[in-house]
């Protein structure tokens, strides 16, 4: 009688037998995130450590974020993906779904001096369905070189054609769009999703929007942004800081960031329902949210992390030396006028609001 038979090792691989015939197969863990400078900052930062403390090798794949392709694998019985690092809002809006993993049970590591995860973190960010392991803005950020005479301070100089004249960069998305429109035409960061929540509220926003509505080009991968500006296509741009940190800081662009008006958000990761390699993915959570990983994150790309005893511990950039505090999101200089994303609120109402921006950007 033929068997098959499976001798698991305690270095991140198995011995695979088919009657007489053995060969050694790796554990391997699929990790699906935004790409460019973030991910090699994550690479770079705790993948590589994760690989030679336990022998599981990460396969590495792009996504622009949102649940499409999530959905799709799972409702087709075919996922192919075990970790995704994700946004607030398709966090929430995804568990509510059913398409992530239970994780609110996970044994996280402590802080280094021994306090209990569920002391260190953040408050919230220990989910049901996933883990928080930085603090991200989108800002507006822009090439001096292409301006002539006064520079843009604000996020109201933004919107201001005729002061700045010029292309813009935006995310094709509703999100952070709608908020940036608001605070731009002066409503005060307090207030926005308050307005956002009635009609007369968003059409504000839209005929915001519809001002410059010409002049945008609009981007949907964090690498278009510094690109754009590095090329001259635009002389502002909506952008992820931590993308225009590394091309400031390892390319050495002249770009700025106007940090009044900033959108601030948390970047989660989480395990997607039926995940192929779910024990690992397990694994690779533990180690992806300790101080460890989040420190190394900030010390290759300007974001936060989201352990009270991480803050402290952020110091040089590993490659050029500069001092990574004064460019993080809640840098005390940063965090004199900026809006957290409404998790909830967005998570109600996205696929409304992107279905009614779509139109608009149609039209």
């Amino acid at each position: 009688m033929r068997k098959n038979f499976q001798f698991r090792s305690l270095i991140g691989g198995s011995l695979l037998c088919i009657a007489a015939n053995c060969v050694w197969a790796e554990e391997t863990l699929t990790v699906v995130s935004f790409g460019g400078s973030y991910a090699k900052a994550c690479v770079d930062g705790y993948h590589k450590a994760f690989t030679e403390e336990t022998g599981i090798k990460i396969k590495l794949e792009d996504y622009n974020g949102g649940l499409a392709q999530i959905r799709a694998q799972v409702d087709a019985g075919s996922v192919h993906w075990d970790v995704v690092d994700t946004e607030s809002s398709p966090l929430l809006t995804g568990c509510d779904e059913g398409l992530f993993e239970y994780v609110g049970d996970l044994d996280l590591p402590p802080a280094p001096d021994g306090t209990p995860a569920s002391e260190d973190f953040f408050d919230g960010q220990i989910q049901d369905c996933g883990i928080g392991t930085l603090v991200f803005a989108t800002v507006i950020a822009y090439n001096p070189e292409n301006i002539d005479g006064e520079m843009p301070t604000t996020l109201q100089d933004f919107f201001d054609l005729e002061k700045f004249p010029g292309r813009r960069g935006m995310r094709r998305s509703p999100a952070s769009n709608l908020e940036f429109a608001l605070m731009g035409d002066g409503v005060p960061p307090d207030q926005v999703f308050e307005l956002l929540s009635t009609e007369e509220g968003m059409q504000r926003a839209f005929r915001k929007l519809d001002s410059i509505k010409e002049h945008v080009i609009w981007w949907e991968t964090g690498a278009q942004p510094p690109q754009m500006l590095a090329d001259g296509e635009v002389i502002m741009t909506t952008a992820w800081n931590g993308r225009i940190f590394n091309a400031q800081v390892i390319e050495e662009q002249p770009f700025k960031i106007i940090w009044d008006g900033h959108l601030r958000d948390v970047g989660a990761l989480t395990i997607v329902a039926g995940a192929p390699n779910l024990e690992n993915a397990k694994k690779f959570l533990k180690f992806a949210t300790s101080t460890r990983a989040m420190v190394g994150v900030a010390n290759h790309i300007s974001y936060a992390p989201l352990r009270h005893s991480g803050l402290p511990l952020v110091g040089k950039h590993a490659v050029t030396g500069e001092d990574m505090q004064p460019h993080m999101p809640t840098y005390p200089e940063n965090s004199k006028n900026f809006l957290w994303n409404d998790v909830e609120w967005w998570s109600e109402r996205e696929d409304e609001l992107t279905e009614r921006f779509n139109a608009w950007l149609s039209r």
